[in-house]
């Protein structure tokens, strides 16, 4: 039977905001997000394989492309889970008090980025003292190599929507190519700007802004 390669992915949990396990990075403890957080919270990943499933019409052949360029097989079998479960429990070891927040969504991982440790206002150039934490991200990506790398970036709402789209593009695209410089392999990232789109927190606050400014990366399996 011919063999197909595809995005490992339940859209309906994956926006299942309730059922969504998180970490808190300053308190270490493991809890279950809600809507009562922020209704985005949850959706990310959701919304990255949304928008991969409509990009074209040969999103199959593009992920055979990228595992094929990237010069990697896929998860075999049932082995999906488990490979998941352990690419997770290494990420949460490493971002330990980052500042990076760890979702898993069914078998799709979510690191959410906030802008308050990533860049400065209005700036897409990543901070210096960023690097370490992304260094630590590309130990286990390198490591775990079966997965599509999806970089999203999202913007406040402040200013105008043609200058936030832009913003997150480049802002999502230094955080890849940072990453690629750490030997991440090329080949398997998808960079996607989202703009103002998919909020998380309240724009009408500060707190909400700063909060709603971020870069997440959606790590989806690629099984046969």
């Amino acid at each position: 039977m011919k063999k197909h390669l595809f995005i490992t992915a339940a859209l309906s949990s994956a926006i299942s905001l309730s059922a969504c396990t998180t970490f808190d990075p300053y308190t270490g403890e493991e809890k279950t997000s809600n809507t009562a957080k922020g209704a985005g919270i949850g959706a990310g990943a959701a919304l990255v394989i949304s928008y991969l499933a409509n990009k074209d019409k040969s999103s199959g052949e593009r992920n055979k492309r990228m595992l094929r360029d990237a010069g990697i097989g896929a998860i075999a079998g049932g082995g999906v889970g488990y490979y998941m479960d352990t690419q997770e429990a290494k990420l949460r070891k490493q971002l330990r008090n980052s500042g990076v927040k760890v979702e898993r969504e069914g078998d799709n991982i979510n690191l959410i980025m906030p802008g308050n440790i990533t860049f400065p206002t209005a700036g897409s150039a990543l901070r210096a003292d960023f690097y370490e934490v992304l260094n630590s991200v590309a130990l286990v990506l390198e490591e775990f190599e079966k997965t599509i790398i999806a970089v999203a970036g999202y913007t406040d709402s402040q200013g105008s929507e043609a200058y936030n789209q832009n913003l997150s593009e480049q802002r999502a695209s230094s955080v890849a190519s940072y990453l690629k410089s750490r030997n991440v392999n090329p080949a398997r990232f998808e960079i996607i700007g989202f703009g103002e789109r998919n909020p998380i927190a309240d724009n009408r606050t500060a707190a909400g802004r700063s909060l709603n400014r971020r870069v997440e990366l959606t790590l989806l399996p690629i099984t046969e």
